[in-house]
């Protein structure tokens, strides 16, 4: 809540109650959460099916004008699972987009024609990531853009793929109210099997120290063996819950909104000898 960090006013006590009212909707976690998300689904039908049949609440993203994109989403929403649009963007590597694309030479109204096509190409979608994106996340105009369409369509959220450092998606959803979150870990870039069994413990690690971590992985062979193999380990132990990427995010901005309302009771703050 914008200027709610203006401590030791009436303002500010005010700001702190609605602000812990807030965090209070959405429950505490009894254990530490990850999501999954699968992205590049639409060019193969198969591989797509076997994703979609991942146990437990994974998300799919679909890639819009592919072949098999209708088919796989309706899929995916009849299994319960969250579909997302991967909207092709920008790469800084200058790499073939595909279908879809939104780049950094359009103009606002060609921009939000893309999107809107994409949007009713992939049915059932709840929220929107970036597939490549490295250039045009870097810049704040194009990702407001982005931001407003989606805060006409109440009920989307945005994922930021982070394929660059330099993203500033995330902040240009803060600044527009646009529910969102990142990715904490890639599972195949490396497409080895030990080294995704790595990146999967690492995301559990992460989980751990956080309470939350998301992983992006790919409808590869391989990257969906380990999954099928370290998401019944996951259920077995109960240790770590898997989540859809929507509890996620509303897990990860209630206690966003629990902290500023510490920072907003009088004479209350980060302390200076804070790591």
């Amino acid at each position: 809540m914008p200027g709610c960090r203006r401590s030791g006013t009436a303002f500010g006590a005010l700001c702190a109650t609605l602000l812990s009212a807030a965090a209070a909707a959405e429950p505490p976690l009894a254990r530490p959460a990850i999501g999954i998300l699968i992205d590049d689904l639409g060019d193969q039908l198969e591989a797509g099916r076997e994703a979609v049949a991942l146990p437990g609440p994974v998300a799919y993203a679909v890639l819009p004008g592919t072949p098999h994109a209708e088919t796989l989403a309706r899929l995916a929403h009849a299994s319960d699972k969250e579909v997302l649009l991967h909207l092709p963007m920008d790469a800084a590597s200058g790499k073939a987009l595909g279908p879809g694309a939104v780049t950094l030479k359009m103009g606002e109204a060609e921009f939000t024609r893309a999107v809107e096509r994409d949007l009713e190409s992939v049915p059932h979608s709840v929220g929107v990531n970036n597939h490549m994106g490295s250039l045009l996340t870097r810049h704040p105009g194009h990702m407001r853009w982005l931001m407003e369409i989606l805060r006409a369509r109440p009920g989307l959220y945005f994922v930021d793929s982070r394929t660059t450092d330099k993203t500033v998606a995330q902040q240009l959803a803060d600044e527009l109210g646009i529910p969102n979150t990142r990715r904490d870990v890639f599972l195949d870039d490396d497409p080895d099997p030990q080294a995704i069994e790595h990146q999967f413990d690492r995301l559990l690690q992460l989980a751990r120290r956080q309470g939350t971590a998301i992983a992006i992985g790919h409808p590869h062979a391989d990257t969906l063996r380990v999954l099928r193999r370290s998401l019944a380990a996951v259920a077995k132990t109960g240790e770590i819950d898997l989540l859809p990427l929507a509890r996620i995010i509303a897990i990860q901005r209630a206690n966003d909104t629990a902290r500023q309302a510490s920072w907003a009771e009088p004479g209350a703050g980060p302390r200076a000898s804070s790591p």
